[in-house]
């Protein structure tokens, strides 16, 4: 089953760590968020395959904002 990685709050992507098709595992940093100064790591909830990355360096996520996919 696919994990959906959602945006917790407003925020700017800050750096994008993973890519589709790497392997991860639980608590692996996928992307880091940028909120008020402060670095925010998004994190895989369990292991397995990134799916997808849907958002790009530079872009403003809004909370409940798909980032990424780990199957």
């Amino acid at each position: 089953m696919a994990d959906e990685i959602r945006a917790e709050m407003v925020a700017n992507v800050w750096k994008v760590v993973a890519s589709a098709g790497d392997s991860v595992d639980d608590g692996d940093t996928l992307v880091i968020l940028e909120s008020m100064k402060m670095e925010i790591p998004v994190i895989a909830e369990s292991a397995g395959t990134v799916a997808s990355i849907n958002v790009n360096e530079g872009d403003v996520v809004q909370e409940g904002d798909l980032i990424a996919v780990v199957e």
